[in-house]
């Protein structure tokens, strides 16, 4: 799964509350691919997106708009569910995105391991991602999480997200510059 680059973000962006990418958007009018199909399903795109980077084959499936949307959407309903790949699961108000420990669950059956909510340490971050495992990030306001982002990368810029947005990745730096400023939490394997 080939993950789209950001354009580089000039210094004098604004903050992306006003950003048409993260409006409410028909499925004809999402236009770049990997792009969350609503504003509640960040989570689940990069649920969806960890999951094409550790199967190849679903992960080249999701160049096709209509199964990307589809993916995402289902995921995000299973995951806010009552049960959740055969697992009980914590019911969830869809509203209101998707939560830690349903990330954590999620990813623990993408990868076969445990996985737990943490705090977002990003020196382990970086651990966790150059072993081959992407790391969610639960980033927001002072006040309260708002989006989630998906570590993917460790480069010499630092760490690299997937940011469900904009569809593209980018470093986490530029990300919480431009879009919600403070990290909340990590979705990090069990050690």
């Amino acid at each position: 799964m080939i993950l789209p680059e950001d354009d580089p973000v000039p210094e004098d962006d604004p903050v992306v509350e006003d950003d048409p990418v993260v409006e409410e958007r028909a499925p004809a009018s999402v236009t770049r691919p990997l792009v969350q199909p609503d504003q509640r399903s960040c989570g689940a795109a990069c649920l969806v997106v960890a999951r094409g980077l550790a199967e190849p084959t679903y992960g080249r499936s999701l160049r096709d708009p209509g199964r990307w949307r589809t993916e995402v959407l289902r995921t995000h309903a299973e995951v806010t569910g009552l049960r959740d790949g055969g697992r009980p699961g914590l019911p969830w108000p869809r509203a209101l995105g998707t939560p830690p420990w349903a990330v954590a669950r999620r990813l623990g059956l993408t990868t076969g391991r445990r996985w737990r909510t943490a705090r977002p340490d990003l020196a382990r971050v970086a651990e966790v991602v150059r072993t081959g495992h992407p790391v969610a990030l639960f980033v927001g306001s002072r006040l309260l999480p708002r989006h989630v982002l998906l570590a993917v990368e460790d480069g010499p810029d630092g760490l690299r997200v997937y940011d469900p947005a904009r569809g593209t990745v980018r470093p986490l730096a530029d990300a919480l510059r431009v879009g919600w400023p403070r990290l909340w939490c990590a979705v990090l394997p069990r050690s």
